[in-house]
């Protein structure tokens, strides 16, 4: 019965309701109909230089990396598959943009901030947390 499932990997990936192939072979207003809201009214109010710009270097396909300040670029069909090296403030960070991230952005995935790791008292700690006690 096991063998009887299909297991999630070996799926067709579809975004409500289209394969990948026929979201590449949409038009930039076709796909606006598809996409969610916000990445709808982007798109509506149009791409700006350095956006059509990114577009076209990926469409283009003449690099392996695609180093980028454009965190607020949306995901399009034509990303997948390609790396890019998003800037998070300080560095760029690398990631593989998947089927599944179409219609996110790509500031969505270089995160900004790091997690807080706090080291045990020491110099320059007060009085009172310099304490640790023995048992």
């Amino acid at each position: 019965m096991a063998d009887d499932r299909i297991s999630r990997d070996q799926r067709e990936f579809t975004y409500r309701g289209h394969t990948l192939d026929e979201l590449k072979n949409m038009s930039l207003d076709e796909l606006k109909e598809v996409l969610p809201s916000r990445a709808r009214r982007t798109l509506k109010r149009g791409l700006n230089e350095e956006e059509k710009r990114l577009l076209e270097k990926v469409e283009k396909k003449d690099k392996d990396v695609y180093r980028t300040h454009r965190r607020e670029m949306i995901i399009l069909p034509e990303f997948v598959g390609k790396k890019f090296a998003i800037h998070d403030g300080k560095e760029f960070k690398s990631i593989k943009i998947e089927p599944e991230m179409i219609g996110h952005y790509l500031g969505e995935f270089a995160l900004t901030r790091k997690k807080v790791e706090h080291s045990g008292p020491g110099i320059g700690a007060t009085r009172s947390s310099k304490y640790i006690p023995l048992k």
